[in-house]
Protein backbone atom coordinates (compact mmCIF):
# COMPACT_ATOMS: atom_id res chain seq x y z
CA UNK A 1 0.00 0.00 0.00
CA UNK A 2 0.98 3.61 -0.89
CA UNK A 3 3.23 5.00 1.96
CA UNK A 4 2.18 8.74 2.49
CA UNK A 5 2.18 11.02 4.70
CA UNK A 6 -0.79 12.47 6.66
CA UNK A 7 -0.91 15.32 9.89
CA UNK A 8 -4.01 15.64 12.58
CA UNK A 9 -4.85 18.63 13.98
CA UNK A 10 -7.75 19.22 16.14
CA UNK A 11 -9.24 20.90 20.18
CA UNK A 12 -9.97 17.19 20.99
CA UNK A 13 -7.06 16.93 23.71
CA UNK A 14 -5.61 13.87 24.94
CA UNK A 15 -7.43 12.75 27.93
CA UNK A 16 -9.96 11.18 25.93
CA UNK A 17 -9.74 8.38 23.18
CA UNK A 18 -10.86 11.12 20.03
CA UNK A 19 -7.87 10.97 18.80
CA UNK A 20 -6.89 7.53 18.52
CA UNK A 21 -10.09 6.56 17.29
CA UNK A 22 -9.27 8.77 14.33
CA UNK A 23 -5.83 6.87 14.16
CA UNK A 24 -7.67 3.94 13.98
CA UNK A 25 -9.98 4.83 11.39
CA UNK A 26 -6.99 5.98 9.46
CA UNK A 27 -4.96 2.36 10.32
CA UNK A 28 -8.04 0.27 9.15
CA UNK A 29 -7.83 1.76 5.80
CA UNK A 30 -4.01 2.27 5.28
CA UNK A 31 -2.11 1.06 8.32
CA UNK A 32 1.41 1.92 6.31
CA UNK A 33 0.72 5.70 6.15
CA UNK A 34 2.64 8.25 8.43
CA UNK A 35 0.83 9.84 10.75
CA UNK A 36 2.14 13.25 12.33
CA UNK A 37 0.29 14.81 15.22
CA UNK A 38 0.46 18.70 14.65
CA UNK A 39 -1.24 19.43 18.14
CA UNK A 40 -4.85 18.23 19.71
CA UNK A 41 -4.42 21.18 21.91
CA UNK A 42 -5.82 23.97 20.70
CA UNK A 43 -8.48 25.76 22.96
CA UNK A 44 -11.93 24.51 22.62
CA UNK A 45 -13.83 25.81 19.60
CA UNK A 46 -10.95 28.40 18.71
CA UNK A 47 -10.92 28.20 14.68
CA UNK A 48 -8.06 31.33 14.67
CA UNK A 49 -5.54 29.22 16.91
CA UNK A 50 -5.85 26.27 14.68
CA UNK A 51 -5.84 28.52 11.55
CA UNK A 52 -2.69 30.15 12.48
CA UNK A 53 -1.03 26.95 13.93
CA UNK A 54 -1.82 24.58 10.94
CA UNK A 55 -0.80 27.69 8.45
CA UNK A 56 2.60 27.89 10.65
CA UNK A 57 3.54 24.00 10.17
CA UNK A 58 2.41 23.44 6.75
CA UNK A 59 5.16 24.51 5.02
CA UNK A 60 7.75 21.83 7.16
CA UNK A 61 6.04 19.04 5.13
CA UNK A 62 6.93 16.72 1.86
CA UNK A 63 5.55 17.70 -0.67
CA UNK A 64 1.39 15.93 -1.42
CA UNK A 65 1.04 15.64 2.74
CA UNK A 66 -2.42 15.54 3.83
CA UNK A 67 -3.35 17.56 6.25
CA UNK A 68 -6.52 17.01 8.42
CA UNK A 69 -7.61 19.52 10.51
CA UNK A 70 -10.81 19.04 12.64
CA UNK A 71 -12.50 22.31 14.86
CA UNK A 72 -15.27 22.62 14.10
CA UNK A 73 -18.64 23.76 16.05
CA UNK A 74 -20.29 24.02 13.09
CA UNK A 75 -20.35 20.00 13.32
CA UNK A 76 -23.29 18.25 12.08
CA UNK A 77 -25.03 21.85 10.81
CA UNK A 78 -24.93 23.18 6.93
CA UNK A 79 -21.33 24.17 6.93
CA UNK A 80 -19.64 22.05 4.40
CA UNK A 81 -16.83 19.36 4.76
CA UNK A 82 -14.03 19.67 1.81
CA UNK A 83 -10.77 18.52 0.69
CA UNK A 84 -8.92 21.16 -1.46
CA UNK A 85 -5.66 20.37 -3.19
CA UNK A 86 -2.74 22.64 -3.30
CA UNK A 87 0.31 22.74 -5.36
CA UNK A 88 2.44 20.90 -2.52
CA UNK A 89 -0.31 18.97 -0.36
CA UNK A 90 -3.84 18.60 0.73
CA UNK A 91 -6.24 20.15 3.63
CA UNK A 92 -9.03 18.04 4.52
CA UNK A 93 -11.69 19.70 7.06
CA UNK A 94 -14.54 22.21 7.89
CA UNK A 95 -15.10 24.78 5.60
CA UNK A 96 -15.12 27.18 8.38
CA UNK A 97 -11.86 29.46 8.19
CA UNK A 98 -9.55 26.65 9.36
CA UNK A 99 -8.47 26.02 6.43
CA UNK A 100 -7.93 29.53 5.36
CA UNK A 101 -4.36 30.47 6.75
CA UNK A 102 -2.76 27.72 4.69
CA UNK A 103 -5.00 29.09 1.44
CA UNK A 104 -3.61 32.79 2.06
CA UNK A 105 -0.33 32.02 0.72
CA UNK A 106 -0.19 28.55 -0.79
CA UNK A 107 -3.17 29.09 -3.08
CA UNK A 108 -5.67 26.08 -3.96
CA UNK A 109 -5.71 24.13 -7.53
CA UNK A 110 -9.10 22.58 -6.65
CA UNK A 111 -11.58 21.73 -4.23
CA UNK A 112 -14.45 19.41 -3.66
CA UNK A 113 -17.27 19.33 -1.23
CA UNK A 114 -17.13 15.55 0.35
CA UNK A 115 -20.09 14.11 -0.58
CA UNK A 116 -19.07 10.67 -1.36
CA UNK A 117 -20.15 8.21 1.17
CA UNK A 118 -17.93 5.76 -0.40
CA UNK A 119 -15.11 6.98 1.31
CA UNK A 120 -16.18 7.77 5.05
CA UNK A 121 -16.01 5.35 7.79
CA UNK A 122 -19.86 4.72 7.26
CA UNK A 123 -22.50 5.81 5.53
CA UNK A 124 -24.85 7.87 8.00
CA UNK A 125 -22.22 9.26 10.21
CA UNK A 126 -22.07 10.67 13.69
CA UNK A 127 -23.72 14.53 13.27
CA UNK A 128 -20.92 15.30 16.40
CA UNK A 129 -17.72 13.62 15.24
CA UNK A 130 -16.98 14.00 11.64
CA UNK A 131 -13.46 13.69 12.63
CA UNK A 132 -13.82 10.12 12.52
CA UNK A 133 -16.48 9.31 10.58
CA UNK A 134 -15.58 11.70 7.69
CA UNK A 135 -12.47 13.96 7.65
CA UNK A 136 -10.10 11.00 8.90
CA UNK A 137 -10.67 8.08 6.36
CA UNK A 138 -11.24 10.93 3.35
CA UNK A 139 -7.79 11.74 4.47
CA UNK A 140 -6.43 8.45 4.70
CA UNK A 141 -8.00 7.64 1.47
CA UNK A 142 -6.29 10.71 -0.01
CA UNK A 143 -2.73 9.90 1.45
CA UNK A 144 -3.68 6.67 -0.46
CA UNK A 145 -3.71 7.76 -3.86
CA UNK A 146 -7.64 8.43 -4.49
CA UNK A 147 -8.43 11.26 -6.39
CA UNK A 148 -9.58 14.51 -4.96
CA UNK A 149 -12.53 14.50 -7.63
CA UNK A 150 -13.77 11.28 -6.46
CA UNK A 151 -14.20 12.09 -2.96
CA UNK A 152 -17.00 14.48 -3.70
CA UNK A 153 -18.47 17.35 -5.63
CA UNK A 154 -16.30 20.04 -7.20
CA UNK A 155 -16.86 23.75 -5.82
CA UNK A 156 -15.48 27.16 -6.36
CA UNK A 157 -12.41 27.64 -4.27
CA UNK A 158 -12.98 31.39 -4.52
CA UNK A 159 -16.27 30.66 -2.00
CA UNK A 160 -14.48 29.03 0.74
CA UNK A 161 -14.77 30.49 4.13
CA UNK A 162 -12.17 32.83 5.09
CA UNK A 163 -11.55 33.65 8.85
CA UNK A 164 -12.38 37.46 9.47
CA UNK A 165 -9.22 39.40 10.62
CA UNK A 166 -8.36 42.96 10.01
CA UNK A 167 -6.33 43.28 7.27
CA UNK A 168 -2.47 44.46 7.36
CA UNK A 169 -2.21 47.64 6.00
CA UNK A 170 1.05 50.40 5.74
CA UNK A 171 1.10 53.96 5.86
CA UNK A 172 4.14 55.17 4.62
CA UNK A 173 6.23 58.31 3.76
CA UNK A 174 8.07 57.32 0.48
CA UNK A 175 11.26 60.17 1.53
CA UNK A 176 11.79 58.34 4.51
CA UNK A 177 10.35 55.31 4.78
CA UNK A 178 9.07 55.70 8.32
CA UNK A 179 5.51 55.14 8.71
CA UNK A 180 3.07 53.47 10.38
CA UNK A 181 1.50 49.35 9.72
CA UNK A 182 -2.01 48.91 10.93
CA UNK A 183 -2.57 45.02 12.10
CA UNK A 184 -4.49 42.62 14.37
CA UNK A 185 -3.55 39.86 16.73
CA UNK A 186 -4.26 36.41 14.71
CA UNK A 187 -3.07 34.16 17.50
CA UNK A 188 -2.10 33.43 21.10
CA UNK A 189 0.44 31.04 21.79
CA UNK A 190 0.94 28.68 24.77
CA UNK A 191 3.49 31.02 26.44
CA UNK A 192 0.94 34.02 25.93
CA UNK A 193 2.83 35.69 23.03
CA UNK A 194 0.15 37.95 21.06
CA UNK A 195 1.56 36.86 17.47
CA UNK A 196 0.31 39.52 15.09
CA UNK A 197 0.13 39.57 11.20
CA UNK A 198 2.51 41.75 10.46
CA UNK A 199 5.37 40.48 8.75
CA UNK A 200 8.83 40.53 8.89
CA UNK A 201 9.51 41.88 5.03
CA UNK A 202 7.71 44.92 6.01
CA UNK A 203 9.61 45.98 8.74
CA UNK A 204 12.17 47.30 6.31
CA UNK A 205 15.26 46.78 8.36
CA UNK A 206 14.42 49.72 10.55
CA UNK A 207 13.90 50.47 14.08
CA UNK A 208 10.74 49.72 14.94
CA UNK A 209 8.07 49.57 18.12
CA UNK A 210 4.88 48.34 18.77
CA UNK A 211 1.44 50.29 20.76
CA UNK A 212 -1.39 48.32 22.08
CA UNK A 213 -4.18 50.38 23.02
CA UNK A 214 -2.29 53.30 24.87
CA UNK A 215 1.09 50.87 25.35
CA UNK A 216 3.81 51.42 23.99
CA UNK A 217 6.79 48.56 23.58
CA UNK A 218 9.78 48.53 21.87
CA UNK A 219 11.66 45.70 19.86
CA UNK A 220 14.23 43.19 20.43
CA UNK A 221 16.14 41.14 18.86
CA UNK A 222 15.38 38.49 21.59
CA UNK A 223 13.42 37.86 24.69
CA UNK A 224 16.23 37.71 26.53
CA UNK A 225 17.32 41.50 25.82
CA UNK A 226 15.56 42.61 28.62
CA UNK A 227 14.81 41.62 32.12
CA UNK A 228 12.01 39.59 33.38
CA UNK A 229 8.62 40.61 33.59
CA UNK A 230 9.42 43.08 31.21
CA UNK A 231 7.46 42.95 27.48
CA UNK A 232 8.99 43.46 24.52
CA UNK A 233 8.41 43.05 20.95
CA UNK A 234 10.09 40.44 18.42
CA UNK A 235 9.79 38.59 15.00
CA UNK A 236 9.36 34.91 16.25
CA UNK A 237 10.41 32.23 14.50
CA UNK A 238 7.19 31.82 12.19
CA UNK A 239 8.09 35.03 11.05
CA UNK A 240 5.41 37.18 12.25
CA UNK A 241 5.68 40.40 15.06
CA UNK A 242 4.57 39.13 17.96
CA UNK A 243 4.16 40.73 21.35
CA UNK A 244 5.66 38.89 24.71
CA UNK A 245 6.73 39.04 28.16
CA UNK A 246 10.42 37.93 28.58
CA UNK A 247 9.80 34.89 31.40
CA UNK A 248 6.16 36.07 31.65
CA UNK A 249 2.90 35.76 29.69
CA UNK A 250 1.67 38.68 27.56
CA UNK A 251 -1.82 37.85 27.05
CA UNK A 252 -2.69 37.88 30.94
CA UNK A 253 -0.56 41.10 31.74
CA UNK A 254 -2.59 43.32 28.64
CA UNK A 255 -5.85 41.09 28.49
CA UNK A 256 -5.52 41.06 24.41
CA UNK A 257 -7.66 38.79 22.64
CA UNK A 258 -7.77 37.35 19.03
CA UNK A 259 -8.07 40.33 16.53
CA UNK A 260 -7.60 43.10 18.70
CA UNK A 261 -5.87 45.68 16.67
CA UNK A 262 -1.90 46.58 16.96
CA UNK A 263 -0.01 49.55 15.34
CA UNK A 264 3.68 48.89 14.54
CA UNK A 265 6.02 52.07 14.25
CA UNK A 266 8.77 52.54 11.54
CA UNK A 267 11.53 54.77 12.50
CA UNK A 268 15.10 55.20 11.23
CA UNK A 269 16.90 52.61 9.25
CA UNK A 270 18.80 50.58 11.88
CA UNK A 271 22.42 51.08 10.14
CA UNK A 272 21.34 54.91 10.03
CA UNK A 273 24.01 57.15 11.96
Amino acid sequence: MPQGCLTLLSDFGLSDSYVGMMKGTIAQINPMLTVIDLTHQIPPQNIAAGRFCLMSAYPYFPKATVHVAVIDPGVGSTRRAIAVELATGFLVGPDNGLLSGVLSQTPAIAAVELTNPEYWRVANPSSTFHGRDIFAPVGAHLASGVPLTALGTTISSQQLVSLTLPECQEVIAPATGTGVIHGAIQAIDHFGNLITNIPESLLRGRLWSIAVGAIRISSQPTYAAVPAGTLLALVGSHGWVEIAENQGNAQKRLQVEYAEKVEVFLESCINSE
